[in-house]
């Protein structure tokens, strides 16, 4: 459930952004904000939710953040008014941040023995709840709501509202021990291990928002308009099959470096296959960049909690996605510039391939499994606020 409201209020704008636009009368740049906002703080507010997660414990700091994501995403309908929509999509965003690092951490101390199965289980709601609200806001939701934007807000702030009473009356509070050295929570920037699951964590997510951003206009400068529907649905619909065969097979596979390696490989090959002349590639290719980047992105979540002591991996996590979120905000204006500059739309996918060339060598990097977990056992008591050793 929480995976999935990690989504389901962020996808549920682009169904209605047309009404919005035109209650609103809202700028095509105040458009692309109200979109790009949400995923930006997901990278700036990543290290506040880690110290949240220090002061209060990840079940508490989940409480918190849920109650915030379905309160503000409720309150962006208010009025209709757009500086109320712009606040409270930006307090959306904030809680919405500080869920991400709260749920490795709850992996770690829940389901210590079985981390990837557990990170699957979650990255799965996380997919569906990017399926959902676009599947069904537009033939289902508006009609039995009158076609109200701001009422579609309120209906899918229930879920996370809902959510957020299951984790308080389901689920234990274990507290510390009176005299426990305080949590740290700076982020760990000097740690190889931040910046090793960061760069994949990004890479993952530019190469995903960067396919997402450039098959549309790349298919109609290659007049192929007629594909454009298809090939975004078989984008997302690619990442449901990578989710069902970790749920299965995820503590096997992430027990290697394999998977991570021939991963971005497949991304690789998916690009060149996507950029090919034959209608029936390019809808293969596509796919192919979908169940990759849902394959790599659990694979990517379930390694904090594997390598991170359980009292670390609230830090290591959120200065993944700090690096991760910003670099994926980077790739599709690079992506967007190349095309610019050279006139050819498939340059553009060209941030692609680095994005995947990025997680290949993150990947390359990835120490033997029993090393990680001596480095993860050896962990180090005395830690001060900031990450050193004292």
């Amino acid at each position: 459930m929480a995976g999935a409201d990690l989504r389901l209020t962020l996808l549920a704008v682009p169904p209605v952004l047309p009404l919005i636009h035109r209650d609103l009368a809202l700028s095509e740049a105040a458009v692309g904000a109200l979109t790009g906002l949400p995923v930006l703080l997901l990278g700036l507010a990543a290290v506040p939710g880690s110290l949240l997660i220090a002061r209060l414990g990840a079940r508490r700091a989940a409480i918190v953040g849920l109650l915030v994501v379905a309160t503000a995403s409720a309150a962006r309908g208010i009025g209709p008014s757009a500086p109320m929509l712009f606040a409270m999509t930006f307090a959306m965003g904030v809680g919405v941040a500080v869920l991400q690092p709260v749920l490795p951490s709850l992996v770690g101390d829940w389901q210590p023995g079985r981390t990837a199965f557990a990170t699957a289980v979650y990255a799965n709601g996380l997919l569906v709840g990017e399926s959902v609200p676009a599947a069904a806001t537009i033939p289902l939701l508006l009609p039995w709501i009158g076609g109200s934007w701001a009422w579609s807000f309120v209906v899918w702030a229930v879920p996370v509202a809902a959510t957020a009473a299951a984790f308080a009356l389901a689920t234990p509070h274990v507290p510390r021990p009176a005299r426990a050295v305080p949590l740290a929570w700076w982020p760990r920037w000097r740690d190889a291990r931040t910046w090793r699951l960061g760069l994949m964590q990004g890479g993952t997510g530019g190469l995903y928002f960067a396919a997402n951003g450039f098959i549309p206009d790349y298919l109609h400068a290659t007049g192929r308009p007629g594909l454009v529907g298809l090939c975004l649905a078989v984008l997302n619909l690619g990442q449901l099959p990578a989710s069902a065969v970790l749920l299965l097979w995820a503590q096997r596979l992430a027990a290697g470096k394999a998977a991570y390696v021939a991963m971005p490989l497949c991304g690789l090959a998916s690009i060149a296959v996507f950029l090919a002349p034959q209608p029936a590639l390019i809808v293969l290719g596509a796919g192919g960049i979908g169940f990759c980047t849902s394959f790599i992105l659990i694979l990517t979540l379930a390694l904090a909690p594997q390598i991170a002591a359980a009292d670390e991996v609230h830090r290591l996590s959120a200065g993944m996605f700090a690096i991760g979120y910003s670099f994926s905000c980077l790739i599709p204006l690079l992506g967007g510039a190349l095309w610019d500059l050279s006139g050819s739309p498939a340059s553009a996918f060209g941030v692609c391939g680095l994005s995947a060339l990025v997680i290949l060598g993150a990947a390359l990097t990835l120490p033997r499994k029993r090393d990680l977990e001596a480095d993860r056992d050896r962990g180090n008591p005395l830690r001060d606020n900031r990450g050193g050793t004292r």
